[in-house]
């Protein structure tokens, strides 16, 4: 399965795992909910789990995505700081649609 972020989202998501919150587990990227073809994503923090694969990303940061999940691969994760601070998480493969986080 393939996850790509940009660099302001790797810094934000590291911040995360520096969290108490987040200790001992790692970033997931979860279907918010679906509609038509395309689907809407969130970020959650969890443990791994045997239908899931770890993706290592090119910046350093490992992403849980589900397997049986086909709409989570090849999943985009940005972070902007404007308009406002905030992931925008879209999947280019499977959608052209851009809806923010």
């Amino acid at each position: 399965m393939k996850c790509k972020i940009n660099r302001n989202a790797a810094k934000v998501l590291k911040e995360m795992l520096n969290t108490e919150e987040a200790e001992g587990k790692m970033i997931r990227v979860v279907i918010d909910y679906m509609h038509g073809d395309h689907a809407h994503y969130k970020i959650v923090y969890d443990t791994p789990t045997e239908h899931d694969e770890i993706v290592k990303t090119d910046k350093g940061i490992d992403i849980l995505l589900d397997k049986r999940e086909e709409f989570l691969d090849g999943v985009w994760l940005q972070y902007f700081y404007v308009p406002q601070e905030d992931f925008v998480i879209t999947n280019p493969s499977k959608s052209p649609h851009v809806h923010n986080h």
